[in-house]
C-alpha cells in the first residue's frame, strides 16, 4: 500500500526575512487538487470555481503585502480538501456540500479520515503561520479573501467586506479610512463572525493580542491584473493609515 505524504505541502511563506509591521495570511488562495483525491469526483469547472478557492485572493494578498513590507503565508491546496479558516471540529472544514454543489469525495468520510486531513492540511499550515507571527513579531494580522457576485442566485452588491470578530479597532480605522471610497463597502458583510469566517483571526491573532481585521473583496474586481492594482492601491494606503491610527489609539 502506497504511503500518504505527511503533509500537502499546505502552506507557502513568502518575504519572512525578521521583524515586519503586520502579517498578510490568505488560507484559500489555491485550488490545487492532489491527485490521490480524484477531483473529489467534481468536474474541471467546478473545481476551478470560487467554492475550491478565493480568486483573485493570493495576487491581492501579494500586492498588499509589498505595500506593507509584510510576509505572506498562502495555502497551497484547495480549500475543498481542507478549509483553513475552519477548526476541525466545524462540519464546513470538509466540505460534504459547497453552495448548490455536493461534493462526492467528501461526502460519509468518518471521524479518522476528516482528522487525517486536518493533520495533513491545517496542522502545518497553522504552524506556518505561528512560525511567521514569531519571526517577524507583528502588530497586526490581516487576512484576504474574495467571495462570488452571486450566491445560491442572489446578486450581492456589497464590493469590500471588512469583517473582524471581537476585536474590531482595525476594522473601525479601516473603515473610516475608506469612508470616502466610491465602493459599496460594509462591516462584517457578505459574513460575519457568526458565519464562523473569523476563525483565523480567533485563532491566531486574538490569544496575541494583534490588531486584526479580515479582507472580502468581490471577486469581479480581481479579474485582471487592472483589477487587482485598483483595490490594491486602493486598500494598501487604507490599511497604513487603519494601522498607524489603531496603533496610536491603542498606546493612548
Amino acid at each position: 500500500m502506497t504511503r500518504k505524504p505527511a503533509t500537502l505541502y499546505a502552506a507557502q511563506t513568502e518575504g519572512l526575512t525578521g521583524p515586519a509591521p503586520a502579517l498578510v495570511v490568505c488560507e484559500h488562495a489555491s485550488d490545487a487538487m492532489p491527485a490521490e483525491f480524484a477531483d473529489l469526483g467534481l468536474s474541471g469547472d467546478v473545481l476551478h470555481s470560487h467554492i475550491a478557492w478565493d480568486p483573485g485572493a493570493l495576487a491581492l494578498s501579494r500586492h498588499l503585502a509589498r505595500a506593507l513590507s509584510a510576509p505572506l503565508v498562502a495555502g497551497t491546496v484547495s480549500r475543498l480538501i481542507y478549509d483553513c479558516n475552519r477548526p476541525p471540529e466545524a462540519a464546513d472544514a470538509v466540505p460534504a456540500r459547497s453552495e448548490v454543489y455536493d461534493i462526492p469525495g467528501n461526502q460519509g468520510l468518518d471521524a479518522a479520515a476528516r482528522a487525517d486531513r486536518a493533520r495533513r492540511v491545517y496542522v502545518p499550515f497553522c504552524n506556518a503561520v505561528e512560525l511567521a507571527l514569531d519571526t517577524a513579531r507583528p502588530k497586526a494580522l490581516i487576512t484576504v479573501h474574495s467571495f462570488t457576485p452571486v450566491y445560491f442566485g442572489q446578486p450581492r452588491p456589497v464590493e469590500i467586506g471588512i469583517l473582524h470578530d471581537s476585536d474590531r479597532r482595525l476594522a473601525d480605522a479601516l473603515l473610516q479610512a475608506l469612508e470616502d471610497s466610491p465602493h459599496d463597502i460594509r462591516r462584517n458583510a457578505p459574513y460575519g463572525p457568526e458565519d464562523g469566517v473569523t476563525h483565523t483571526l480567533k485563532a491566531r491573532a486574538l490569544p496575541r493580542g494583534l490588531l486584526n481585521v479580515m479582507l472580502e473583496v468581490r471577486n469581479d474586481l480581481l479579474a485582471d491584473a487592472d483589477g487587482i492594482a485598483r483595490i490594491g492601491a486602493l486598500l494598501a494606503p487604507a490599511l497604513r493609515a487603519a494601522l498607524a491610527a489603531a496603533q496610536t489609539e491603542r498606546a493612548g
